[in-house]
């Protein structure tokens, strides 16, 4: 009989298959093109936005708080264990293929966060509701509820078993161990295996300050994720590119590792190739990795980041679409890339020995010009802040179901847990990607309107 975890994985690339990834990537391609390269062009004005916040608008949060929101549930453990999760399946050439998603995912994600704002309603207490769900059913019309309500049930599924709690939670639990207890010194014997007591303790401490946030509802959210957001970004970055400094001379060397190994070719990726079929099976390995944890990671064409962005205080479709924008190119552009640079430098990705947070570990250990217990320390305080808020920018809706989810999250393997999310990752998008594509003429056409009226008001 097959393990759970073989049927996981069987599952899992079935999802991830060729036809998803082309959809999403095409998606991208194409909405890129309907909004005439707006990633590109609009960049600047977007970064701009995204710290402006818009006067007199309906809402519940500031646009800023929106972003802080919607980067809280994005900024997580696709960041650090994505990152290496992907290169130590695929190679370095996962990350080429992470990053070639980005940029088109930035398209994606204006697109959602205007439809975000243009289809949201406001209910009898004066909530603001908008997403997928909505924009689905008052953009397509009532005849697409079904499709909807798919959405929904597999969105439920990946913030309770996906991106909300299992990967983040394990996240913590594995790197607060690799840190304090990395020998499992102090064993309990839980669920048929040896956990480490530091596991059960952080975490009950995770779940029970996620209760305690959860349970104010989105302004509080939105208020913590708007002080702990930027800063926890800005740390890594600084540690980051820190790294990256006093490497600088390896970093040509590691971007030709990069192409190289996108297209299946490379020293390092023999075994790779050897497992995956050749170089066009390396090379696929590097795709549906890349693009997988790509996604993850930013959640360009998911839907999630589209439910903070309807809360925001703005009538501006156009404005909120572009600070929706921002956060894909902060998250990967900026940050996984980063990560990714610094694996690749130190060659972790290679180590069979290494899984998940240890690879970075490991990277910044060998990077940095500090004992490895700072470094370690570092990582860990960075990665426990970016899984914390992501669990909470994913509880909206959950509330105490979700709190048992992150209770849950610490005992199970790294493997499933990341299998699990990527499937349900695939399934959720498919339902919102449809709406995408299918309301793309409404984009294109009021982003081109919007346009000439700035640049007339400009002149």
């Amino acid at each position: 009989f097959k393990t759970f975890g073989e049927i996981l994985k069987q599952i899992d690339g079935f999802v991830w298959g060729v036809p998803l990834i082309v959809l999403i990537i095409l998606t991208g391609i194409y909405l890129t093109i309907r909004v005439r390269g707006l990633q590109v062009r609009h960049l600047g004005k977007a970064l701009k936005f995204m710290v402006k916040n818009e006067e007199g608008g309906e809402g519940e949060v500031t646009s800023f708080g929106a972003l802080c929101t919607a980067l809280s549930a994005t900024i997580g453990t696709g960041n650090i264990v994505g990152v290496a999760t992907a290169l130590a399946a695929g190679g370095p050439g996962a990350l080429f293929w992470m990053i070639v998603a980005a940029f088109f995912g930035m398209a994606t994600k204006y697109t959602e966060g205007f439809l975000a704002i243009k289809y949201r309603t406001i209910d009898e207490e004066g909530h603001v509701l908008g997403g997928p769900f909505y924009y689905i059913e008052n953009g397509m019309g009532k005849k697409w509820k079904w499709l909807a309500k798919i959405f929904a049930f597999f969105g439920v599924c990946v913030g309770l078993m996906g991106i909300g709690t299992f990967t983040q939670i394990n996240g913590i639990a594995s790197a607060v161990t690799n840190f304090f207890d990395p020998n499992t010194s102090w064993a309990i014997h839980l669920f048929g295996r040896d956990i480490s007591w530091v596991v059960v303790i952080a975490g009950l401490i995770v779940t029970v300050c996620t209760a305690l946030v959860i349970i104010g509802g989105i302004k509080r959210i939105a208020n913590v994720s708007q002080v702990v957001v930027p800063f926890m970004a800005v740390l890594y970055v600084v540690f980051a590119v820190l790294l990256l400094l006093c490497n600088v001379t390896k970093i040509p060397d590691a971007i030709v590792q990069i192409v190289q190994g996108a297209f299946g070719y490379g020293d390092g990726i023999q075994g790779i190739r050897a497992v995956a079929g050749g170089v066009l099976g390396a090379m696929m390995a590097a795709m549906q990795n890349g693009v997988a944890k790509g996604i993850f990671s930013n959640e360009a064409g998911l839907g999630s980041a589209p439910i903070a962005a309807a809360a925001a205080k703005t009538k501006d479709t156009v404005r909120q679409g572009l600070v929706s924008m921002t956060g894909t190119f902060i998250d990967t552009i900026v940050i996984c890339t980063m990560t990714g640079l610094a694996i690749v430098i130190s060659g972790s990705w290679a180590n069979p020995d290494l899984k998940g947070v240890a690879i970075t570990t490991e990277a910044f250990q060998s990077g940095l010009p500090f004992p490895s217990v700072v470094s370690s320390f570092v990582l860990m305080i960075c990665l426990a802040f970016f899984a914390f808020t992501t669990i909470l920018g994913w509880v909206k809706v959950y509330r105490w179901i979700y709190v048992l989810a992150v209770f849950i999250g610490p005992y199970l393997t790294v493997a499933a847990v990341w299998t699990i999310a990527d499937i349900f990752n695939g399934l959720m998008a498919i339902p919102n990607v449809i709406a995408l594509i299918a309301l793309s003429g409404v984009v294109a056409k009021e982003t081109r309107d919007y346009f000439k009226e700035f640049d007339r008001l400009s002149k």
